[in-house]
């Protein structure tokens, strides 16, 4: 391997000359020459110095190309399961060609003489790692401000990438310690001691005591997926999952619509949330006044409600992660639903390859959901074998999930709406409300299917137990009328 020039080598593509950059400002990058040798010669003096630069450091770490050279040898020596040493490294420098590139086998003599203490490692890997943060904040720094005098670069895109270089650039070099069971316990029993304290949901209640009971709420970093084909109630059933947060438990929800305007989201809410009939918030039957006054009262706290909606159409994946981040940090939003899915528009290079841009999109979803330590609801369509299948009572499956196995792979918790009448299972009126929401895939939780009915004519899902309290309370009001009018008659 020919050697390099400083500041060209680095983990990724280096997109900065750090060298040429440090002159125009007249600093030198940040660098310790001193300490990468060090660190080298302790490694072929010491076995155990070997492990801790191991696991801390990455060829990016060293500056001088001819150390990084060195480095990158010891790492392959190390894969290979053989010893670090003066021999070893020095052939293994020479069947890559890089001997003479180094200096040849006096520079690695010259290593181990330099060492002051092999215990003082640590903190030489330390040194090492600080300057490698301040040189990718540097590079980071420039690619933004390259990027800012771009006019053909959209804001939200610059903040986005901003954002996203600078976190990477720390959590790059930042090294997450092992955890001992005992302090992992310590952590699991005090979560576990404040559950049992409290008498709600630990996650983003569903608004369904059926679903709740099962998913304790929708919870943090979780990427939910809500599956079902064309027509079935997708966005009505995610539509009362928005509202149920946000009206009932005043708990801020964002929803990106790639399909429906929020016009007509707005509608659907409004009819779900009077219980007038579809017909007449469309226009095709008149309001009579009472139902006016009616609308007017029932949309006042939905009029309140934290709801924020986007209808952007083909949001691009950087635009909703830079949307997504600022809902959360300005608006204290704690769910997000994504309408649907296979609309989003996944990176520009995936073009023309469908199955690894819905694959993108999918990885994107779940890594916002973790980054933000927010659940993501995404809704998905179901391929056509969903409806041909012969068998199975017409259920869908985890293979039905369209475009894309990774969609299946990335999700926390797979739900799919299923209604028997609808693909052709049922002629009996009686049977039309009938749904099922299957949860397929629970990472953390049980699968099951859960019995349910959909109000078309309302656009809202209800559970067989809450039509059975309505009409056992209609019958008592009816009773108690008949009782009054007998009592009158008497």
């Amino acid at each position: 391997m020919a050697a390099q020039r400083p500041g060209t080598a680095r983990k990724k593509d280096q997109s900065v000359n750090l060298e040429t950059l440090g002159m125009e400002i007249g600093n030198k990058p940040p660098q310790a020459p001193d300490v990468e040798e060090a660190v080298l010669g302790a490694m072929l003096l010491e076995p155990s110095c070997v492990d801790i630069a191991m696991e801390e450091l990455t060829p990016s770490c060293f500056y001088d190309p001819k150390h990084r050279m060195i480095f990158e040898a010891m790492s392959r020596l190390v894969t290979d399961h053989t010893s670090v040493d003066i021999i070893t490294v020095s052939t293994e420098l020479k069947s890559q060609g890089n001997l003479e590139a180094v200096g040849g086998t006096v520079v690695l003599a010259n290593l181990s003489e330099k060492v002051g203490s092999a215990a003082h490692i640590e903190y030489y890997v330390k040194i090492l790692k600080q300057k490698t943060i301040q040189r990718d904040l540097i590079s980071a720094s420039y690619d933004i401000l390259k990027d800012s005098f771009d006019d053909s670069i959209k804001v939200d895109d610059l903040i986005d990438k901003a954002q996203s270089k600078v976190y990477d650039a720390i959590q790059s070099n930042v090294r997450r310690e092992v955890q001992d069971i005992g302090s992992l316990i310590n952590v699991a029993m005090s979560d576990i001691q404040e559950m049992q304290g409290s008498t709600g949901l630990n996650g983003v209640p569903s608004g369904f005591y059926s679903i709740d009971r099962i998913t304790m709420g929708w919870q943090k970093s979780d990427l939910i997926i809500l599956a079902a084909r064309p027509s079935v109630g997708k966005t009505a059933f995610s539509l009362n999952l928005a509202r149920n947060a946000a009206v009932d438990h005043h708990m801020a929800v964002a929803f990106f619509s790639l399909e429906m305007s929020a016009i007509q989201l707005v509608k659907r809410l409004i009819t779900s949330e009077s219980g007038l009939p579809a017909d007449k918030i469309k226009g095709g039957v008149k309001l009579e006044d009472y139902e006016w006054e009616q609308l007017e009262y029932k949309l006042k706290a939905l009029s309140k409600a934290p709801l924020y909606i986007d209808d952007t159409p083909g949001l691009p994946l950087m635009e909703f992660r830079t949307k997504a981040k600022n809902l959360v940090k300005n608006k204290g939003v704690r769910l997000i639903v994504v309408d649907y899915l296979q609309l989003m528009q996944g990176p520009a290079e995936l073009k023309g390859m469908r199955e690894q841009e819905v694959a993108a999109i999918s990885r994107t979803l779940k890594a916002t959901a973790k980054e933000l330590d927010v659940p993501i609801i995404a809704l998905s369509q179901l391929s056509r074998q969903a409806v041909q299948r012969q068998g199975g009572g017409g259920k869908p499956q985890l293979s039905d999930l369209r475009e894309s196995g990774s969609i299946e792979q990335d999700a926390d918790m797979v739900l799919f709406i299923h209604r028997p009448d609808f693909v052709g299972l049922s002629e009996n009126p009686e049977d039309k409300e009938k749904t099922q929401i299957i949860i397929a895939k629970h990472r953390n939780g049980e699968t099951c299917d859960i019995d349910m009915l959909f109000k078309s004519e309302q656009i809202r899902f209800v559970e067989i137990d809450d039509t059975l309290d309505m009409r056992a309370g209609s019958m008592t009001i009816d009773s108690a009328m008949n009782t009054m009018v007998n009592n009158e008659f008497q």
